[in-house]
């Protein structure tokens, strides 16, 4: 063996991250704990963590009062998740960002009359806490040859509507494969790739990987559905092998390889890497430095690319704290009087802000009083170079740990990297707001966000490291959630709001109308008949509703579209009196007669006998299905819904016919 090469995606992902980093912080401050199954897919951390008391528990019925519940990063079944707040003891919900939003998905877009299909391990306890939110038939396949079982044995399965979701670590080259076959099957099937982002990047660099080396390690626990498909990626291509500890390598033969790949599942912490990598490079053919060189920085790789991303450094080490007041302002620095010295201060843009944009002349005036920090001195010249957004910075962090309850405000500076998340400024920090955490919307675009001022909620400080992690989307759902319970206290039915549509399905359409949303159903966006709802409205429409229904036990709201003055029955009643001549459309032949379209939504029967003054024993003799008529209306039952119409009132009778009316008016 020659050369070791670790994956930059081997370790926890940021879901896994945050679940362990909050279990570790309430043992480091003496809090008891116990986890609801396995906070990870990983025994040696499961542990770690038992070693220090943290209990698992298989009901919520196990926890004590002096407990805190932690919820594990796979999630819990709807029901379980519903006990839980009824339980006197408090809770902590780990469960990953990413699966969240499948429950959410399938929450929302399955109906008792649909079916969900969801690509994963039904046994796997997030394919469980799915199915769970289903509101109607659900199927689970985990492989392509099971998805095409379910279709043999299910041909009509999409006839009222169906979604498709996935497990967030299935694989996603099966799952592409899947999708192919649905569309071709299914046609009317929704799909939602619900497959996490981390673990397809993760997957992609396993296969790179894999293809250039001669084999393969996965470290990772064996329960791990993530680590599983990490070795079935790279099987296809290499001898691959799975370990859990550095234990387990001398079982394996590496001497025939000269080339070996590294990478780790999603629930592996690095210490387990670490050490991995430490006992193989003791077989590498190179010095004992470039061995510890080559060690640190495959071990670092992640945390490094990810720290250059988060780390805005400022150093307070020496730096004096000073008050200048402004006497000039130009458009590439500000000159100050400094409060008790003699010098004359000066603070450059790129000093004074972290937004390169920033119109300092729009911002600062004379006469201002400005915090900063002393940068350089220079005796000789009488000046010094000073700088705010370190003084802004070093107060930000005094004041960082007080608002990681509250939503605060930042300007939007950059994007990382390939759409891996957003920089946010937040007085004079750099907040590293991971993509998934970033948009409120799957429609949302990253580079459309950059110079806007958004909120968010601080989620994630490392002082030491000197890196903040945030969410928009946090922030978006706390004030969703207050509008959400300001509307249940104030909402009556009759009352109109102007909306945006936020989705669209087979059944109806669902729009935003203030922090909550309602849905019109299909039949209520027209008054006359549609295939479906886009063809009436499209996802972001501002549209007029009225609350038509409220559910305040299951949080359900009916809209109401259809306007009551474009009621084709009563524009009918309105504008059309008995007598009225109208065009009409043949739109149905019967042996009885033909129907006529006269208005959108109103048809009207032409009796076989007001067709014509001659006999014809079919009205398919002298009409078909598509011509266009002038009519008259005979009558009309507005409790039944039926119009009377003739086409052979509108005719000149014959000479016969006439003299048989005229004798019998006589």
């Amino acid at each position: 063996m020659q050369k070791i090469t670790l994956a930059k995606t081997a370790g926890f992902c940021f879901g896994v991250n945050r679940a362990v980093h909050t279990l570790e912080n309430m043992v480091r401050e003496g809090q008891k704990a116990c986890t609801l199954g396995p906070i990870i897919h990983n025994p040696q951390v499961v542990e770690r963590f038992s070693k220090h008391g943290v209990r698992v528990i298989e009901s919520p019925e196990e926890c004590t009062e002096n407990e805190t519940l932690v919820v594990r990063t796979h999630g819990i079944t709807k029901d379980l998740q519903e006990k839980i707040k009824s339980l006197p003891f408090k809770t902590f919900n780990a469960t990953c960002p990413f699966v969240t939003k499948i429950h959410k998905i399938v929450r929302e877009e399955s109906t008792p009359e649909n079916v969900t299909l969801i690509a994963g391990d039904p046994n796997h306890p997030e394919v469980i806490a799915i199915r769970s939110y289903c509101n109607g038939k659900s199927y689970v396949f985990n492989s392509y040859e099971e998805l095409l079982e379910i279709i043999e044995n299910h041909p009509n399965l999409d006839e009222n509507g169906l979604i498709l979701v996935s497990q967030t670590t299935f694989s996603t080259k099966s799952f592409k494969k899947c999708v192919k076959k649905i569309k071709l099957v299914y046609t009317n099937a929704v799909i939602f790739d619900t497959i996490c982002s981390a673990t397809e990047e993760r997957q992609e660099e396993a296969q790179k990987l894999s293809k250039v080396n001669d084999a393969m390690i996965i470290i990772g626990g064996r329960q791990s559905s993530n680590t599983a498909k990490l070795k079935a990626v790279c099987a296809e291509n290499c001898p691959t092998f799975l370990i859990e500890t550095a234990k387990e390598l001398p079982d394996i033969d590496l001497s025939a390889f000269q080339t070996v790949g590294v990478t780790a599942g999603a629930s592996t912490p690095d210490s387990i890497i670490k050490e991995v990598l430490k006992t193989m490079s003791e077989n590498l053919t190179q010095t004992k430095a470039e061995l510890v060189e080559k060690e640190e920085s495959a071990v670092s790789s992640e945390a490094t690319s990810f720290a250059d991303m988060l780390e805005e450094y400022i150093d307070a080490s020496g730096d004096q704290k000073v008050v200048g007041h402004v006497v000039a302002v130009s458009p590439t620095e500000i000159q100050v009087e400094i409060t008790g010295r003699k010098h004359t201060g000066y603070v450059s843009a790129s000093e004074y802000s972290n937004d390169p944009t920033v119109d300092m002349a729009s911002e600062v005036k004379i006469g201002d009083e400005l915090n900063l920090i002393i940068m350089k001195t220079n005796d000789m010249e009488g000046t010094m170079a000073l700088s705010k957004k370190r003084y802004d910075a070093i107060k930000a962090w005094d004041e960082l740990a007080d608002e990681n309850d509250e939503i605060v405000e930042g300007k939007v500076t950059g994007v990382v990297g390939d759409g891996k998340g957003l920089f946010v400024q937040y007085n004079g920090i750099r907040v590293f707001i991971p993509a998934s955490l970033s948009k409120v919307s799957r429609n949302d675009s990253l580079e459309e966000m950059v110079g806007k001022t958004v909120n968010f909620k601080i989620i994630e400080v490392d002082r030491r490291r000197k890196r903040v992690v945030g969410s928009i989307r946090a922030a978006y759902k706390e004030a969703r959630d207050a509008a959400e319970e300001a509307f249940w206290a104030q909402a009556e039915e009759g009352q109109t709001y102007q909306g945006t549509v936020r989705s669209l399905t087979s059944y109806g359409a669902f729009v935003d109308i203030g922090g909550v949303d309602g849905m019109i159903h299909i039949s209520e966006l027209s008054w006359s008949r549609i295939k479906h709802p886009s063809d009436v409205l499209s996802v972001g429409d501002t549209v007029e509703v009225y609350i038509k229904g409220l559910d305040k036990e299951n949080k359900k709201i009916s809209l109401g579209y259809k306007k009551a003055e474009d009621n084709p029955w009563e524009i009918l009643k309105r504008d059309y009196p008995v007598g009225s001549v109208m065009d009409a459309k043949i739109v149905g032949l019967t042996t009885f007669g033909a129907f006529a379209n006269i208005l959108p939504g109103i048809d009207g029967l032409i009796h076989i006998s007001e067709i014509s003054y001659s006999h014809i024993a079919s009205p398919a003799e002298v009409l078909k299905v598509g011509d266009e008529v002038k009519v008259k209306l005979l009558d009309v039952d507005f409790d039944k819904k039926r119009v009377s119409l003739s086409i052979k009132a509108l005719l000149e009778a014959p000479v016969e016919e006439a003299a048989e009316e005229a004798a019998d008016a006589e």
